[in-house]
């Protein structure tokens, strides 16, 4: 096999739902050995969120895609030290306790960096690590609403729309992988790891935009615009004769000026208010008859092939049947089939992106609660009498 980018990295996921359980994934994608640890009688909530099939959760087996797992209870005596003795061996740690959890249990930093202080310990919560609210239960939907992104999501005249998925999650999940990288790096240099503090709330606000800057500086608070934005226009989702929809964006004033060509209505592009984006948006009842009217005539099929034939920016509004049809996505393999052993032929979004050199690969999907607990441990040197010692005690 090709030499992956993260090969002879260990990592240890003791979170539960999506946020560090995705960063994990990410870095197991590529070629990072991940060993999943969940709770010998409450595993990881993922298994069984969302839609299963025979019993077995689908979100899982993307999720625990390229993790072995194992059972573990950090809180009991032996689960601690084999925690511990895991540690000693680990690059990375993953969790998402409340804050002073691993601290109750004599497994905080202090003790970790004990053993292996090389080793990066990356603390996913809702609030972070201090503060007023640390302490509170955290969940994507709350960052969802505290950091404005549910504030300008919806129509003007509507209620704020939070999202159908985990997108504050999901983020963090994205920034934590980015985050354990940053914190292996220091690592290289320094030969000494460190803790990461990620908060759901934080990222999410970030990838806003610059809200903060505008208030600070204008005192502008953004507001709901629906599908139209503030900066440009025409900007929305248009209806086709077939009953389907197309979204259009002229973020650039040469596509602007296509469009208006394309739909008929060049003489709008004389117009003094048409120069800036903010003008457009001004006058976006206007530029959106005209687009909508044109598209309102023409199948999706006709108006995708004109927009191309155009260089305009268009799309369609596709669902997951759609996405799974779309050639491009099939070019780009962006979702691919993984041999399961419980399912069979599994379709699942790939590895996030391709390298040229040492591409990342799905090895497994998520594979059962504590699957390869013996082998992990034997592999760590423990005996039988030990592993039997642990499960009198209910650590596994």
């Amino acid at each position: 096999m090709t030499e992956t980018p993260l090969q002879g990295l260990r990592v240890l996921d003791t979170a539960t739902l999506f946020a560090g359980p995705l960063a994990a994934t990410l870095l197991g994608d590529f070629g990072a050995e991940v060993v999943k640890i969940e709770h010998p009688t409450k595993p990881d909530p993922s298994r069984g969120h969302g839609p299963s099939k025979d019993g077995i959760g689908l979100w899982w087996k993307v999720l625990g895609r390229n993790k072995r797992t194992i059972t573990l209870d950090l809180s009991k005596p032996g689960g601690r030290t084999t925690f511990l003795r895991l540690a000693a061996s680990a690059d990375v740690v993953v969790e998402n306790f409340r804050p002073g959890t691993l601290e109750k249990w004599d497994l905080g930093w202090s003790e970790l960096s004990a053993v292996n202080p090389r080793l990066v310990l990356t603390r996913v919560t809702g609030f972070g690590q201090f503060g007023p609210y640390a302490h509170r239960p955290g969940f994507g939907t709350l960052a969802e609403a505290m950091s404005g992104f549910a504030a300008i999501t919806g129509e003007p005249d509507a209620p704020p729309v939070l999202p159908p998925f985990g997108l504050a999650d999901s983020i963090a999940g994205l920034a934590t992988a980015y985050a354990v990288m940053t914190a292996l790096a220091a690592r290289d240099r320094t030969g000494e790891g460190q803790v990461v503090d990620m908060a759901l709330i934080e990222p999410i606000l970030t990838v806003l935009g610059p809200q903060p800057t505008w208030y600070d500086q204008l005192g502008h608070v953004q507001e709901r615009t629906g599908n139209r934005s503030a900066n440009n226009a025409p900007r929305n989702t248009y209806r086709t004769a077939d009953g389907t929809w197309v979204a259009v964006s002229t973020s650039a004033q040469s596509i602007a000026e296509r469009v208006m060509h394309l739909v008929g209505r060049p003489e709008l592009i004389d117009e003094p208010w048409f120069a800036t984006g903010a003008e457009r948006a001004a006058h976006a009842d206007v530029l959106d008859a005209a687009v909508g009217s044109w598209i309102a005539r023409r199948s999706r099929a006709d108006v995708l092939a004109a927009f191309e034939k155009a260089e305009a920016a268009v799309a369609p509004i596709q669902d997951v049947r759609d996405v799974l049809a779309d050639p491009q996505y099939q070019a780009l393999d962006t979702v691919t089939t993984v041999d399961d052993p419980d399912l069979g032929p599994l379709r699942m979004q790939n590895v996030l992106f391709r390298l040229s050199s040492t591409p990342g690969a799905i090895r497994w999907a998520g594979r059962p609660h504590g699957a390869d607990t013996d082998e992990i441990l034997r592999e760590l040197g423990l005996t039988e009498a030990e592993l039997t010692a642990l499960r009198t005690e209910g650590a596994l």
